[in-house]
């Protein structure tokens, strides 16, 4: 059973004017604790999402609207991608590992060390098209007993790292973030752009194939998930719902929720379902005038 709040769509900006949707946004699902890492799986019509505080990814199936554990334990997880192949990637931020599920539903261990240390606890991922995963390691996940156990950082530092497609070979294509959160490729991939949500901004870097460049502050703020929609506009989860930015990096409209989001994810038959987490441990949803990047 769903319940609906009114849609609330603030134009900052004469650019915004064209995004818009359903009157309503449909709540999914509500009880969880806090929210995180939607994913869509366009094959089987179906949503798999993070309760961080209760270890478990749940999935909500499109064509019945029921919902159930898609996993318990899930190591604390927290963001989630699909694959070019369809298979599920996902930050074990308790476990301190990235891990992907295969089709016959076993676990492959991914990454979990660099140089001989364990990661902190993996945040958020994204796949570029040449197979190679790119994700953020902040400490939230050995910080306290919330979101995994504490511990201390054994790297020391909060990096962001790429994991090589062919050799499994975890380098470090960031190092100089404090806390380094959600992430997103452009849709021609030229540019990455990544979250530091204690210093509270988003900073556009340049992709040199393994490597980053540049690294400018593109817009300010406290965000969380990130994704870009077909017209290259960036869509960040914040702390009074979504912030829509032009590519310029001018903030032109908002999408209001009651609740702070925490991130979000494209799905659909047409990539124009929004789907929204959040901190009160709800999911979202609303049909809207836009879509997604292509991929992911």
């Amino acid at each position: 059973m769903t319940d609906r709040i009114k849609a609330q769509f603030e134009v900052l900006d004469e650019r915004f004017a064209l995004c818009g949707g359903d009157e309503w946004l449909e709540r999914l699902h509500s009880g969880s604790r806090k929210t995180e890492g939607p994913a869509y799986f366009a094959a089987g019509r179906y949503l798999v999402w993070s309760d961080i505080p209760n270890d478990r990814l749940l999935r909500w199936d499109e064509t019945t609207g029921a919902v159930g554990v898609f996993r318990h334990s899930s190591g604390f997880a927290n963001g989630n991608t699909v694959d070019r192949q369809g298979r599920l990637l996902t930050c074990e931020q308790g476990a301190r590992r990235v891990t992907r599920t295969e089709p016959d539903g076993t676990i492959t261990v991914l990454a979990d060390t660099y140089q001989g240390k364990r990661l902190n606890s993996p945040n958020d991922l994204v796949e570029r098209s040449d197979g190679s995963i790119w994700f953020t390691d902040p400490r939230y996940g050995i910080s306290d007993f919330y979101e995994g156990s504490p511990a201390e950082s054994e790297i020391g530092a909060d990096h962001v790292y790429r994991l090589d497609p062919a050799s499994g070979e975890l380098t470090i294509v960031a190092d100089d973030f404090t806390r380094p959160n959600g992430l997103a490729f452009t849709a021609d991939e030229s540019q990455l752009y990544i979250v530091d949500t204690r210093e509270r901004h988003i900073r556009r870097f340049g992709v040199d194939g393994a490597r980053l460049t540049g690294g400018e502050v593109f817009a300010t703020g406290w965000f969380d998930g990130i994704r870009f929609d077909h017209a290259g506009r960036l869509w960040t989860a914040a702390l009074d719902g979504l912030h829509c930015y032009a590519p310029d990096g001018t903030l032109i409209g908002k999408l209001l929720l009651p609740e702070s989001a925490s991130n979000l994810v494209f799905g659909g038959s047409r990539r124009n379902n929004l789907f929204i987490t959040n901190s009160a441990g709800d999911l979202y949803s609303i049909r809207v005038t836009f879509a997604g990047a292509s991929y992911p």
